[in-house]
C-alpha cells in the first residue's frame, strides 16, 4: 500500500459499525468493467457501481506536493533552476480491464478497492 494512513482511514470510514457484525470484513478480487461510470465485476458474479465502491490512492489519480531542486536540460545552451514546492498528479486510476483487490464492508453495503495488479 502507497499511504498506509490513508488506507488506515478509508478502512475506518467504511468499517464504522462493523465491530458489531458478526462477519466484518472479506478480500474480494475483481475486474473493472466501466470508467464513466465505475463499474466493477466482483468474481465474474456480482457488478458494483460507483456508489457501492470506496476508492483509496493507490486506486486513483490524485495530486502531491513535493519539494524539487535541480536545474533544466540543457537545451541550446539553456538551463535553469526547478526548485520549491511542486505540484505532481499521480496517475493511479482505474482503466478498463484493471484486476482490482477489494474489502467487502459490513455486510457487502460498501466496497472499498484498496489495490490493483
Amino acid at each position: 500500500m502507497r499511504n498506509i494512513n490513508d488506507f488506515a482511514a478509508v478502512l475506518k470510514k467504511a468499517g464504522r459499525g462493523a465491530v458489531n457484525s458478526t462477519d466484518p470484513v472479506h478480500i474480494l478480487y475483481g475486474e473493472v468493467t466501466g470508467i464513466s461510470p465505475l463499474k466493477i465485476l466482483v468474481e465474474q458474479r456480482l457488478e458494483l457501481d460507483d456508489e457501492l465502491l470506496i476508492l483509496t490512492r493507490a486506486v486513483r489519480d490524485y495530486e502531491v506536493e513535493m519539494t524539487v531542486d535541480h536545474m533544466t536540460e540543457v537545451v541550446d545552451l539553456h538551463a535553469h533552476p526547478y526548485t520549491g514546492r511542486k505540484k505532481f498528479i499521480i496517475h493511479n486510476g482505474l482503466v478498463m480491464g484493471d484486476k482490482v483487490k477489494l474489502l467487502r464492508v459490513q455486510g457487502g453495503q460498501k466496497y472499498v478497492v484498496f489495490d490493483k495488479e
